[in-house]
C-alpha cells in the first residue's frame, strides 16, 4: 500500500525532488516543476506523464490500478490507486520525475 510516507522515501532516492503542497494536499516537485501529487478528492496519486497515449496504455494494462476522472481526460496524467505494488510505482515515479529533473540530478542518479 503507497502512502505518504512511503512516497516520501522513494522521492529521497530522486536527487532534487521535494514535497511541496499543491492545490492543498502533498505535491511532489523538482524546482518548479510538478510531476506527481496526492489527489484532493480521489483516494489516489497523480501522476504526471508524457503523452496521453502513455494514459491511455496505462488504463488499458491495468483498469484496477491506472485511472482518470473527466478533468484528465484530455491530459498526460493518470490516477493511481494506492494499493499499486511499491515496485511499480517507484518506477512511475521515477519515470515522471525523469520529465522534469535536471540533467545534473539525472546524472548523479544514473551514476548511483
Amino acid at each position: 500500500m503507497i502512502d505518504l510516507g512511503a512516497i516520501q522515501d522513494m522521492l529521497k532516492r530522486l536527487p532534487g525532488a521535494r514535497e511541496e503542497p499543491s492545490y492543498g494536499t502533498p505535491g511532489f516537485k523538482v524546482g518548479k516543476k510538478l510531476f506527481a501529487r496526492l489527489h484532493q478528492k480521489e483516494d489516489a496519486i497523480v501522476i504526471l506523464l508524457n503523452s496521453i497515449e502513455e494514459q491511455q496504455e496505462l488504463m488499458q494494462r491495468d483498469p484496477m490500478t491506472y485511472y482518470i476522472t473527466d478533468h484528465y481526460r484530455n491530459y498526460a496524467a493518470v490516477l493511481v490507486r494506492p494499493t499499486i505494488a511499491a515496485t511499480a510505482f517507484f518506477e512511475l515515479l521515477e519515470h515522471a520525475w525523469r520529465r522534469v529533473a535536471r540533467r545534473s540530478d539525472l546524472a548523479a542518479y544514473d551514476e548511483s
